[in-house]
């Protein structure tokens, strides 16, 4: 079952994954006023040594512009400057404007403190920030606070989420999916259903970081919770997706084959745009060191942006060339007839297995060439 988003070939929009990713993560900083306990990043109060310098910074965006030229019809990666909370990052403003002077469009994940003002979220949307991304992980303070083990942080998250709406600022908000959270995500839902934002993300649980702590849901309660998604997001104001848990793609596309649609009708669907996109095909992650890794819950470092370029580490490298051929994947997701599509959770794989070709273990499914 081919699919444009292969290696190789290239997608409905217009990327080819192997040339370019069509995100750029980049950890500004590790410092953050939060403790949170699934966090990726394991943040601390203060700045780790080695954090690139407002100079390393700014090459790291000249090198970014090596992905494509915009003035002859080739797009740029989006940058998403996350933490961490960037905006602990004193040079902020400045590599905004820098990035957005090479052509490069910027959203923010900034952490809910109370840096993250009424001011700050409207001189966001001043300066052409496209996005920002919330993180709400319970439907009352207990259960959220809980995570991010601040008290207040439920109740200033939601009034972000409005003020943000208030100023035209497009929000994702992020929830952690875990054994002790998944019970809580309709109510979520609803919450949010009375709110304003333009796109919900289910973040599935890698045990990384602080993570280690938590406790993934199984396969069997992952694809209950999926398929729940699934049917809510056709109904729900805002749009429904998952991050690391791929297989959220797979429920979608056999539900449309199911109802008889072809292939070609399925890749032309709107959902299509995430096929294929996982760690290290679509995405690419830079820490607050400069290390390059396939993604953020993917810590298997192929390269520093102090001594090497994120162009060539992206095209070139031998784990990241792998992650963007499924025909190198293992197990269930090598004999899986959607794995262009899918192509599962490597950052899991490997999280479990030491492998990131291994067959992601959250998903039940049986594929058709394995019986």
């Amino acid at each position: 079952m081919a699919h444009p988003a292969g290696i190789g070939a290239v997608t409905p929009d217009g990327w080819a994954y192997q040339r370019s990713p069509m995100i750029v993560y980049w950890e500004l900083t590790n410092a953050c006023g939060l403790a949170c306990r699934h966090c990726r990043a394991t943040a601390m109060p203060d700045a780790a040594p080695g954090e690139l310098t407002t100079a390393e910074a700014i090459a790291l965006l000249d090198d970014i512009t090596g992905f494509g030229d915009p003035a002859a019809g080739e797009a740029l990666p989006h940058l998403v400057m996350t933490g961490g909370d960037p905006l602990r990052r004193p040079d902020l403003a400045e590599l905004i404007a820098e990035a957005q002077a090479r052509g490069i469009g910027v959203s923010l994940a900034p952490a809910v403190t109370p840096l993250l003002s009424r001011e700050k979220l409207f001189w966001m949307k001043d300066i052409g920030i496209q996005a920002i991304s919330l993180s709400l992980d319970g439907s009352d303070s207990g259960a959220h606070d809980g995570v991010r083990m601040v008290p207040g942080t439920f109740d200033a998250t939601l009034e972000a989420l409005d003020i943000a709406a208030e100023a035209g600022l497009p929000v994702q908000v992020n929830t952690l999916v875990t054994a002790a959270t998944a019970a809580d995500l309709p109510a979520i839902h609803d919450l949010l259903s009375a709110h304003t934002l333009q796109q919900w993300s289910l973040f599935f649980l890698i045990s990384i970081g602080r993570g280690t702590e938590l406790t993934e849901l199984s396969p069997g309660e992952a694809e209950r919770v999926l398929i729940w998604a699934q049917q809510v997001g056709r109904s729900s104001a805002f749009r429904v997706k998952t991050t690391e848990a791929m297989h959220y793609r797979r429920l979608g596309a056999a539900a449309l084959l199911r109802a008889g649609k072809s292939k070609e009708d399925v890749e032309a669907h709107p959902m299509s745009r995430a096929f294929g996109i996982r760690d290290g095909n679509g995405i690419v992650f830079v820490s607050n060191t400069g290390d390059v890794t396939p993604s953020g819950f993917l810590p298997l470092t192929v390269g520093n942006v102090k001594d090497s370029s994120l162009v060539s580490l992206y095209r070139d490298d031998p784990v990241l060339r792998s992650l963007r051929d499924p025909d190198q994947f293992k197990g269930r997701c090598g004999a899986c007839e959607y794995h262009d599509w899918c192509g599962g959770s490597r950052a899991r794989a490997y999280a479990w297995t030491g492998d990131p070709l291994e067959s992601d273990p959250l998903c039940p499914y049986v594929p058709k060439g394995s019986l």
